[in-house]
């Protein structure tokens, strides 16, 4: 039976769209399948383990049969990118293989079953309901990202805090040495809620999430969020667990604070980071009136020392920081200037935009 007939590049689409969450080793062989189901004209392709799902359709179905399979994901993905873009690509499926076709080019895949094929079961009713851009929540997910731990034996942790509150959606993150804040106002009206969305699922949707006005509709309930948009419905299980009062951890009230241009002050960083060894990746940094002193040195004695002028009045403030965790907020913001709001040297550092309050980082300090 033939289920699907079209281009090359139409079929790559939907497969990539699917296939990112999709796991090499697993002990489950099954999930490193896709889901193909084909009702007349429309295709859908299913992926998930078993933590978050995504789904895509797309009207390329061959005659109007019911028919559904899996397939290993990799394979097929990897046979269509080898194929010349030019020419129609044929899927056929007949005693238990899968066969894609080219001009003179078969390859005939393994499947199994599409009722074996485990899906997540998506939730009856939804607590709220957001609509967006998808790139404001690009840009909400972006602005954050990089704060969010990664395999932290507070589990929690691994995962974005969403927040519903008033006008505002509200994101954060944080590995318990930095934390990263950012809101936008939207017109629709929320009762409080927070829910805290998985490391993976972030990760996926920043690839999947284009810079569009396109709408994006997220349905949040107490264990799953489900977003759609465009031709994808991603459904994801939610992270249990209490996430820290943010509001707690950012400074505020801190007399000592500068302006400083963000390239200035990435491109000295970026360069005091090449003397950091990869088990101690600490900068010093020594803020007097008019002068922001940069340096780093090695277990070899080496030493590279960067110095910058800023319009500062302040106490002198000697604070050490882990230098990645300042590179991982310049590099994500695209603002021209910063500012940095200091207290002591033991006390954490807040980076925010001047004039926007929408956008808060707090690194912790570390002995140097």
């Amino acid at each position: 039976m033939q289920l699907v007939k079209t281009t090359r590049d139409t079929l790559l689409r939907p497969l990539q769209i699917v296939s990112g969450i999709v796991e090499r080793r697993h002990t489950m062989p099954i999930l490193a399948n896709i889901l193909i189901r084909k009702d007349g004209e429309n295709v859908s392709f299913l992926s998930t383990d078993t933590e978050v799902q995504i789904t895509t359709h797309a009207s390329i179905g061959s005659g109007a049969d019911v028919a559904g399979t899996t397939v290993a994901a990799r394979k097929l993905l990897d046979i269509l990118r080898a194929l010349p873009e030019s020419g129609d690509v044929t899927m056929t499926l007949a005693n238990k293989r899968l066969t894609v076709q080219t001009g003179k080019s078969r390859f005939a895949l393994q499947t199994l079953a599409a009722e074996e094929f485990p899906t997540v079961a998506v939730a009856d009713t939804y607590n709220a309901t957001v609509t967006l851009p998808q790139k404001t929540l690009k840009h909400l997910f972006n602005m954050v990202h990089f704060s969010m731990a990664q395999q932290d034996i507070r589990y929690y942790l691994n995962g974005l805090l969403l927040v519903l509150d008033g006008r505002n959606v509200i994101a954060v993150a944080t590995d318990g040495h930095r934390l990263a804040f950012c809101q936008v106002e939207t017109e629709q009206e929320f009762t409080r809620q927070e829910v805290i969305i998985p490391r993976k699922t972030i990760i996926e949707l920043q690839r999947l999430l284009e810079e569009s006005d396109e709408m994006v509709q997220l349905d949040i309930s107490t264990s799953q969020v489900k977003l759609t948009f465009a031709d994808i419905e991603l459904v994801s299980k939610l992270v249990e667990g209490k996430f820290p009062d943010y509001t707690r951890v950012i400074p505020k009230g801190y007399k000592n604070d500068f302006t400083i241009s963000r390239d200035e002050l990435l491109r000295s960083l970026q360069r005091a980071a090449i003397m950091t060894s990869d088990k101690f990746k600490g900068v010093r940094c020594i803020i007097s009136p008019g002068s922001m002193k940069i340096s780093s040195t090695n277990a070899d004695q080496e030493e590279a020392v960067e110095e910058l002028e800023i319009d500062y009045g302040g106490d002198s403030v000697d604070i050490g920081f882990n230098v990645t965790y300042l590179l991982d907020v310049l590099n994500n913001l695209k603002c021209d200037q910063i500012n940095i709001a200091l207290g002591d040297s033991n006390s954490s550092a807040l980076i925010s935009i001047p004039d926007n309050a929408d956008f808060k980082y707090v690194v912790m300090p570390m002995r140097i």
